[in-house]
């Protein structure tokens, strides 16, 4: 099986995961929506947690992933890890305009105002910054291993800078809570909660891998037409 059969393949089974996860999804915020309790102190407000908590774990480990990526394509210079680190990058994106668009909708009846420039909040705008400046590298440099190099090196920037935002609020005065699950200590949640939270994971995570099964393929697509259009020159 060629290339090309391969990544057709790939992106439909990409689109079954995607379609699966979105069904999953569904089911999620009904029991988030009707089943899970109000919280106390933030009300209704509080229920898209369930969406912007999920939303930024998917958006850092797909930063993440391209960041292990771009180590692996320095070491082993295989143009696969290239392509599938700038895969989980668009990918990554997708999450990070979710966790900038609900984190002030949540905060603004919470806080009273929709942004606030504290490390959490400003750390996690540079991070996707950052990463719209390395798709927007992918653009403009021409030369293909030229790009995977430069990409590399901005991936592994941002795989960096993950662990010191989720250490922001322990290291500064920030508006933003702790966290309540991913800490030494038990999670600060009642069970029923803490379930809901930990199925909006587990669906979020299998999202991600559908998005990013189907922009891998996408991206074998491009590199075999690429391929063929240098060939017959």
């Amino acid at each position: 099986m060629n290339r090309r059969d391969s990544a057709i393949r790939l992106a439909r089974s990409g689109r079954i995961v995607t379609m699966l996860s979105l069904v999953l999804l569904a089911g999620i915020y009904v029991r988030a929506l009707v089943f899970t309790p109000i919280e106390r102190t933030q009300g209704a407000a509080q229920k898209i947690f369930y969406v912007h908590v999920p939303s930024a774990w998917c958006a850092f480990l797909a930063f993440g992933v391209c960041g292990l990526l771009g180590i692996a394509y320095l070491w082993l210079k295989d143009r696969r890890m290239d392509l599938l680190a700038s895969s989980s990058a668009e990918v990554g994106i997708a999450f990070g305009v979710i966790i900038l668009t609900t984190g002030p909708i949540w905060g603004k009846p919470i806080w009273g105002h929709w942004w606030t420039w504290d490390a959490r909040l400003t750390s996690t705008l540079f991070l996707f910054l950052l990463f719209v400046g390395y798709l927007v590298l992918r653009g403009v440099v021409t030369d293909p291993d030229l790009r995977a190099r430069f990409s590399a090196v901005i991936g592994i920037m941002g795989l960096v800078l993950i662990p010191f935002i989720h250490l922001t609020v322990y290291l500064f005065r920030t508006a933003h809570p702790m966290p309540i699950v991913l800490k030494p200590s038990a999670p600060s949640l009642p069970n029923v909660m803490l379930v809901t939270l930990l199925l909006s994971f587990g669906v979020f995570t299998l999202l991600y891998v559908g998005f990013l099964m189907q922009r891998y393929a996408l991206a074998i697509l491009r590199d075999v037409r690429e391929e063929e259009l240098a060939n017959a020159a």
